[in-house]
């Protein structure tokens, strides 16, 4: 079943939750004169998600599509996407357009932008976050919407289970539970230490989220900068050097 919340003005959730995987996966639309899809989904996905846009917008208005990084959740039905809405761009981080997406898209050229750029769809800001190896992937990036404070955060919090959509309570268990979860499954070490991890999470603390839009999960609406301080620590906790 796919579901639809607005976690903030013009700002939707759009949500499957797969039980054989015990997971829900969201994609995030911004309604907006030039309407943004942050995350596409996987293929097997697509069809309930265009159902949901559907529902939004019409979509072949949609005109950007964001990710964080090359993976099939956050960007595997990118073509199928870019078939009916061809003049939809992909905007990652310009190393993802370099190593992946000039050769993966076939319909424009993507949008690579360095940290710090930004860029509209009408009312909204969207500011790039270069984060590599965060949450996973070289070419790792998020999207702030400045006007709102809304962090597409990817898989930052990270929770398992069918879970609410939107919360204001403290996420920080439900993480460190699924984290330990995904470390006893085929999948652990899903999520790398680096001796740049601490800091770069730091630096997306600093933008004082009010929202935290995480791709599994529930969407965390608070002190997004303690939240993501939060997670710093568990994440080093689970996965960073041991004595």
């Amino acid at each position: 079943m796919t579901t639809i919340t607005e976690i903030a003005p013009e700002i939707f959730r759009i949500n499957t939750f797969v039980p054989d995987g015990n997971l829900g996966f969201s994609q995030f639309l911004v309604r907006d004169e030039e309407p943004l899809l942050f995350h596409t989904g996987m293929r097997a996905l697509f069809p309930m998600v265009r159902e949901a846009v559907a529902s939004l917008i019409d979509p072949v208005k949609l005109r950007w599509i964001g990710f964080s990084h090359f993976e099939a959740d956050e960007c595997g039905s990118l073509n199928e996407w870019q078939a009916i809405a061809p003049q939809a761009t992909a905007v990652c981080s310009i190393v993802g357009k370099m190593v992946s997406l000039d050769d993966f898209s076939h319909v424009n050229p993507a949008k690579g932008m360095i940290d710090g750029e930004e860029f509209s769809t009408g009312t909204h800001t969207f500011r790039f976050i270069s984060t590599p190896h965060v949450p996973h992937n070289w070419e790792a990036g998020l999207l702030f919407e400045t006007t709102s404070g809304v962090l597409f955060a990817s898989d930052i919090l990270h929770q398992n289970g069918d879970v609410p959509a939107l919360t204001s309570e403290s996420v920080i268990d439900r993480v460190r539970q699924s984290m330990l979860e995904m470390q006893a499954s085929p999948l652990a070490d899903y999520l790398p230490y680096t001796p740049k991890t601490e800091a770069t999470l730091k630096r997306v603390a600093g933008l004082k989220p009010r929202t935290i839009a995480s791709m599994h999960g529930s969407i965390y609406s608070g002190d997004g900068e303690q939240a993501i301080l939060e997670y710093s620590e568990v994440l080093k906790e689970v996965f960073g050097p041991k004595d």
